[in-house]
């Protein structure tokens, strides 16, 4: 009896620690599901309502724009009050009522104030998510990679079923029902928010006034964000005009699914077993690892966009290029960023290394389409990478 006990404790630690997670899990492929269909298929739908490139690109940087201020404001926010669940049912609720003006059949004017209201509440989301989740898959301090991964896995998962479906979906029936598509995503958001269970974190009183600018001061931090700054923003391309480029070239919209499901295919093979390679080197190694990844990818996608191949072999390295960059930088965040500081470090990852540079990539973008081609921004990403890679060796060294 003596014996069986204490493994029968560990065993229901064991138990209780995963169906905390459960909820974290449902989040994660609720918020995912709605960015696999949106984000992939937005410039699509703005063009098939005759708008052009450059609108487009307008229009998709309202997005960027709002994860440059909004997200460190809410993460002041949920830092201050430790109310990260409540305010997380606030901004899913608020993003599900302005969709549904993306019924109503309005000008550019119209479109960009909805996605504005729209982007101000979901963009604060993922932060205050990861930073919660990142609370309780921590052992004493230290990141779990592996069960953090586990977790993040399942919203590889729901971008992957919304953004392959929709892709058929909007194929056979064209692009019209979009707005229906995004109202139906964020209720099943709304439904995933409300399962997580409501309790505020603790109050850290031995650090009231959270010294974040101290963080900010160390050099080491610095070539950090700096690093994700231009790793991202050699990612903007991919994220904001891989679709128009893919149907310039000729691909139907089936296919652009198909490419955008393989890369995700990727990331979920990689956050399933990332606790297996994760410790084959030290963060500051995978960084530069995951920056030198980018570059052949961006080399590919624009000389060698016309094989397929070559795309689906670019696609795959989205393993390296997203998912192992997005949980070295959420594993260097929770060592930088502890307690009160959690969700402010979140926000500013999401402010600097996707608000700015997608403001840039979106409208910089746009104009190196209209005047050279969309081919152009992957050749400008195959530099911005360059410039990744070597804050990443900076940021190396200064560890």
């Amino acid at each position: 009896m003596s014996v069986s006990g204490p493994g029968i404790r560990a065993q229901r630690q064991q138990a209780l620690a995963r169906r905390k997670l459960f909820p974290f899990a449902a989040l994660s492929a609720s918020y995912f599901a709605h960015i696999g269909f949106f984000n992939p298929y937005l410039p699509l739908w703005l063009k098939d309502l005759g708008l052009s490139i450059t609108l487009i690109g307008l229009l998709t940087a309202v997005q960027a724009a709002t994860r440059v201020l909004a997200p460190y404001g809410w993460g002041w926010l949920s830092d201050h009050t430790g109310e990260r669940v409540k305010l997380l049912r606030f901004c899913a609720g608020a993003s599900l009522f302005f969709s549904l003006g993306l019924l109503y059949p309005g000008g550019v004017g119209w479109l960009a104030l909805v996605l504005l209201l729209m982007f101000v509440h979901t963009s604060a989301m993922m932060p205050m998510s990861e930073a919660a989740l990142a609370h309780v898959v921590s052992n004493t301090g230290a990141f779990d990679a592996k069960r953090y991964g586990r977790v993040r896995l399942w919203g590889s998962l729901g971008f992957l079923v919304t953004v392959f479906v929709a892709g058929a979906w909007f194929e056979h029936q064209g692009m019209q029902s979009f707005p229906v598509w995004a109202v139906c995503s964020l209720l099943a958001l709304n439904v995933s928010v409300w399962w997580l269970p409501d309790q505020r974190e603790a109050v850290h009183h031995d650090s009231p006034h959270a010294p974040v600018w101290s963080v900010l001061r160390q050099r080491t931090v610095q070539w950090f964000f700096a690093t994700v700054f231009f790793h991202v923003l050699s990612h903007i391309g991919i994220y904001v005009f891989f679709s128009l480029y893919l149907d310039t070239l000729g691909y139907s919209k089936t296919m652009i699914g198909v490419l955008w499901a393989v890369s995700v295919l990727a990331e979920i093979v990689w956050f399933f077993t990332q606790g297996r390679w994760l410790p084959k080197f030290s963060l500051a190694n995978w960084l530069f690892i995951c920056a030198a990844a980018m570059v052949l990818r961006m080399a590919l996608t624009s000389w060698l966009a016309d094989s397929l191949l070559a795309l689906l072999l670019a696609q795959v390295m989205h393993a390296l290029t997203f998912a192992t960059q997005h949980t070295v930088s959420t594993a260097v965040l929770s060592h930088h960023f502890p307690g009160r500081l959690r969700g402010r470090g979140q926000a500013l990852y999401a402010s600097i290394g996707y608000g700015v540079p997608g403001v840039l990539g979106a409208l910089g973008g746009g104009a190196l389409s209209d005047a050279w081609g969309l081919s152009s921004v992957y050749v400008l990403s195959v530099g911005t990478a360059c410039v990744a890679c070597w804050c990443a060796w900076q940021f190396k060294r200064s560890n």
